[in-house]
C-alpha cells in the first residue's frame, strides 16, 4: 500500500478523443500532447519548472520519438528535468501513474508530470533489413494494423482473445450487445446539462490547419449512435463470434496528463485544498495465452487487495473495455453488476487511443467519485501481451 503519493484534485486533465483519421490524424502526438499541457499550464497558472520528472506515456512511434521524456519536458517549458518512456500498450497510463508514485513514496521524486499521447491515425510503417531473405527482400509492418491483427506470440487477433473469453464463460452476443447499449447510454449521461460532467475534466485542444488558420477541438469525435435494433441489425465481426463491430471499440487519437506528488505539493496545487487525491494501490496479471480479457481480473484482486479492501468497499469502477465480453466477464467473476460501472463513458465508446486511454477513465473515475462525496476507486483493464493491470485510488 502506499502512504505518501498523492495527485491534486483538478491536476489533471484529458483531452477529446478524435476518431481515426479526424482532426489530430496529421498532427505530431508528443508535440500535440506538449503544446496542450502549455496551454493548461496557462490557464491554471502554473510554472512547469515546478516539476522534477516527466514520464511520457506512449505505444505508437512518432517522428524522433527516441529523445522522447526530455523532449516533451522541454515543449511544456520544463527545460531542466528528465524523464522516461513508458510504452505498456493500453495500461499505458496506469504504469505511468504508479511509477511516478513510486518515486514519491520513496522520496526520488516530488512532483512527477505523466503525459500520455498517441495518435493512432497515420500510424508509421516500418522496414527492416533482411539481407538472407529472398533476394533480401526487406520486411515491414505496420505499427497500428499489423499488431492489432497478430500477436507474435498467441498468434491470433486481438479479437480473437475476446471471442476466447466470451466462448469459454459462456457469453453470449445478446450480453455484448445489451451492455454496449448500457455503455453508450452512460456516455450520453456525461453530456447531459450542457456536457457539466465533461467539463469537470475535458480540455480542447488546439489544431493548426494552416499558418493563418487554427482550430479549436472541444469534444470527442467518431461516437456512434447505438440502438437495441441497431446493434442486432450488424453482423459479429468473425463468424463465429459474439462481438460486432458496435461492441468493440475503435482507434482514436488524443493526450492527457496527470500530476503525481507529495501530500503537500497537492495542497497547494489543488483547486480544493479539502479534496485529497491518494495512490492507494496497484496490481499486475497475465492471462494465459489468446485471453487477454481474462487478465484484469487477478489484476484488480491484486490491486484491492494490497489496498487491503474488497469490491463491495469501492465507490466507483472504471474499466478499459475494448470489447464488450471485458466488462462482462469482470462482472461474473467479481460478483458485480456490469450495468453499474463505467458510467459517464468508457473506451469502448469513445475509442482507444492506447497510451491515454486509461487515463481518461482513470480521471473520469476521480470526478464520480468527487461527486459522490469521496471513497475508492478502482480501475482495471487489458493491454496487448494478455496482461492487465489494476489502480485503486481514494478520493476524499
Amino acid at each position: 500500500m502506499l502512504t505518501k503519493a498523492y495527485i491534486p484534485y483538478k491536476g489533471y486533465y484529458s483531452s477529446p478523443f478524435s476518431r481515426w483519421q479526424g482532426s489530430f490524424a496529421n498532427e505530431h502526438s508528443i508535440i500535440l500532447a506538449a503544446n496542450t499541457s502549455k496551454r493548461w499550464f496557462d490557464q491554471k497558472k502554473w510554472d512547469p519548472a515546478m516539476f522534477d520528472y516527466l514520464f511520457l506515456g506512449i505505444t505508437i512511434g512518432q517522428p524522433q520519438w527516441f529523445y522522447g521524456s526530455p523532449w516533451a519536458a522541454a515543449l511544456i517549458g520544463a527545460t531542466g528535468i528528465p524523464g522516461a518512456l513508458i510504452s505498456q500498450a493500453c495500461t499505458t497510463s496506469t504504469t505511468c501513474i504508479f511509477q511516478a508514485a513510486i518515486g514519491v513514496e520513496t522520496g526520488f521524486y516530488n512532483n512527477a508530470y505523466c503525459l500520455m499521447t498517441d495518435r493512432c491515425s497515420n500510424g508509421p510503417h516500418t522496414v527492416w533489413a533482411n539481407p538472407k531473405g529472398p533476394g533480401g527482400e526487406v520486411l515491414s509492418e505496420n505499427w497500428m494494423m499489423d499488431n492489432f491483427n497478430r500477436d507474435p506470440w498467441a498468434k491470433g487477433a486481438m479479437i480473437q482473445t475476446a471471442e476466447n473469453v466470451a466462448k469459454e464463460a459462456g457469453i453470449t452476443r445478446e450480453e455484448c450487445d445489451a451492455v454496449a447499449l448500457r455503455r453508450y447510454e452512460q456516455y450520453m449521461d456525461s453530456l447531459a446539462n450542457d456536457k457539466a460532467f465533461k467539463k469537470r475534466y475535458m480540455f480542447p485542444v488546439e489544431v493548426n490547419v494552416s499558418k493563418k488558420k487554427s482550430i479549436l477541438v472541444e469534444d470527442d469525435e467518431g461516437i456512434t449512435p447505438c440502438t437495441k435494433d441497431g446493434l442486432a441489425s450488424l453482423k459479429t465481426v468473425l463468424p463465429d463470434g459474439t462481438h460486432t463491430f458496435g461492441a468493440q471499440t475503435h482507434p482514436a487519437d488524443g493526450n492527457c496528463a496527470v500530476v503525481v506528488t507529495t501530500r503537500e505539493k497537492a495542497k497547494e496545487l489543488s483547486s480544493d485544498p479539502k479534496m485529497e487525491i491518494r495512490i492507494v494501490s496497484y496490481g499486475y496479471a497475465r492471462a494465459k495465452k489468446g485471453f487477454m480479457a481474462m487478465a484484469v481480473v487477478p489484476a484488480v484482486k491484486m490491486a484491492l487487495d494490497k489496498a487491503g479492501i474488497t469490491v463491495k468497499d469501492v465507490k466507483a469502477i472504471k474499466t478499459h473495455n475494448p470489447f464488450a465480453a471485458n466488462d462482462i466477464y469482470l462482472s461474473k467473476q467479481m460478483n458485480i453488476d456490469v450495468n453499474s460501472f463505467n458510467n459517464y463513458g468508457s473506451s469502448l465508446i469513445y475509442g482507444h487511443p492506447q497510451a491515454p486511454t486509461a487515463g481518461r477513465c482513470i480521471i473520469e473515475g476521480i470526478e464520480e467519485v468527487a461527486m459522490l462525496g469521496g471513497g475508492y476507486l478502482l480501475w482495471g483493464g487489458c493491454a496487448a501481451g494478455d496482461t492487465g493491470a489494476g489502480l485503486v485510488l481514494k478520493i476524499g
